[in-house]
């Protein structure tokens, strides 16, 4: 059958077939970290998402057929892009517990004004933070994040295909994510925090044992000391607790859009 045979409604279908994943691939892309980073150009991720929904076109179930001028067809676009949204917001968590960690051992550190502008994101940052988000890229990558969440998009157009009501998605896994970032922080911190807060104690004890002593200029040197100490031992650990970590939000992922399959 030639092109021109072809009726409005397959090629409907056709164009379906790439667009609907388009649509789904692009929202991911788009607040995923790393890919949704004001540092990509928009036409590279555009690109990309075009590539991908090429190359997964072929092994899709059918799509539906929608007139593309209806509101139907307005209505399905908006529910692919979101649902790829919550998808890529749900992985940017799992960036945003290194973040927090940063946070919290620049504060402990005595570190909290060493702040730099973070281009990706457009805000300011503790330049501790940044360095352990870019920990956390390498080791996203390490362990295969970014091909587990492609292998979730495509399994996402069999457990919850296009036409799907978006209203059926188990929200609350997306919202205990929100606590699950502050709890994951604070586990990896908790050890570097109570170090410092015993070295903070001893400068009280010693302050006023001995009030001569200029506490601040011995002070501040080894509580430096004693965080840079507290984190070595923190990055140690992480990658270890940051896999699990990994794998605990990618089976969010998989369990947000294959919690309402029919």
């Amino acid at each position: 059958m030639s092109l021109i045979e072809l009726t409005g409604a397959e090629i409907t279908s056709l164009l379906g077939r790439l667009w609907w994943p388009f649509l789904r691939i692009g929202g991911l892309l788009w607040a995923m970290p790393l890919f949704g980073d004001q540092l990509t150009v928009v036409r590279v991720r555009i690109l990309l998402a075009l590539v991908l929904a090429a190359l997964m076109a072929p092994m899709l179930p059918d799509m539906p057929v929608v007139d593309p001028l209806s509101l139907s067809a307005f209505v399905l676009a908006a529910e692919q892009i979101l649902l790829g949204l919550l998808l890529g917001l749900m992985l940017h968590m799992l960036f945003t517990v290194m973040s927090l960690l940063g946070q919290i051992l620049s504060l402990q550190m005595g570190l909290a004004m060493g702040i730099m502008n973070d281009p990706s994101n457009g805000q300011a940052v503790p330049l501790m933070g940044q360095l352990l988000i870019m920990l956390a890229a390498f080791l996203f990558f390490i362990f295969d994040g970014h091909l587990v969440a492609i292998d979730i998009i495509v399994e996402s157009f069999f457990t919850w295909p296009p036409g799907q009501s978006i209203y059926a998605l188990e929200l609350s896994r997306l919202l205990s994510l929100f606590g699950w970032v502050f709890a994951s922080a604070l586990l990896l911190a908790i050890p570097a925090v109570i170090a410092m807060l015993i070295v903070n104690m001893t400068f009280g004890v010693m302050n006023r044992s001995a009030p001569s002593l200029n506490i601040f200029a011995l002070g501040f040197p080894l509580s430096m000391l004693m965080g840079l100490v507290s984190l070595l031992l923190t990055v140690a650990g992480v990658p270890g607790l940051y896999s699990e970590f990994t794998g605990y939000v990618l089976d969010e992922m998989r369990s947000l859009v294959g919690g309402g399959a029919p």
